[in-house]
């Protein structure tokens, strides 16, 4: 399964203590430059950073059509690491598209590459028994301060018969 991850899901997966889970999901991730750019180098001594540098699970490829990339930013109100793991995963045929950003995501669902966020990430590694507790982890996500509602949390914890937080 090819699976091509924009920053924020390897950020907030690090923030809350459950990056390396990741990989029991997806045993192979492809970033791209610009992401690894944005987590390791720019992002150097903040969460995620060391956390994706080190992981040999982790692929960094260039995007092959740079111009595909300069014409989406001048299209579309995204950051550079969104556009990029967009064009990667259409390059590259991925399953998956892990991104939070809501216009990233509109995008990709609409090029069909299929997305999944951090809350669903969170919620499959609940569901494939790799986290026991996931109110916890949805509370760990709220005290780093996430941009995620409570709300929706709460909406999420209710599908899977579980008090809200």
């Amino acid at each position: 399964m090819t699976v091509v991850a924009d920053s924020s899901p390897l950020i907030l997966l690090s923030k809350v203590r459950r990056f390396d889970l990741l990989q029991a999901l997806y045993p192979h991730v492809l970033i791209s430059s610009e992401v690894h750019s944005e987590v390791v180098v720019s992002g150097a001594g903040f969460p995620g950073a060391a956390e994706v540098a080190r992981a040999k699970w982790i692929e960094v490829r260039q995007i092959k059509h740079r111009e595909e990339l300069l014409s989406a930013q001048a299209r579309f109100s995204l950051g550079t690491g969104e556009l990029s793991t967009i064009i990667l995963a259409k390059e590259t045929g991925a399953e998956f598209a892990l991104l939070d950003d809501y216009k990233g995501r509109a995008l990709a669902a609409r090029q069909g590459i299929g997305v999944r966020g951090t809350v669903g990430i969170i919620e499959s590694l609940y569901r494939s028994g790799h986290m026991p507790d996931l109110r916890e982890a949805f509370r760990d996500l709220l005290d780093q301060h996430a941009f995620i509602s409570p709300a929706l949390l709460d909406r999420r914890l209710e599908l899977f018969g579980l008090p809200p937080l």
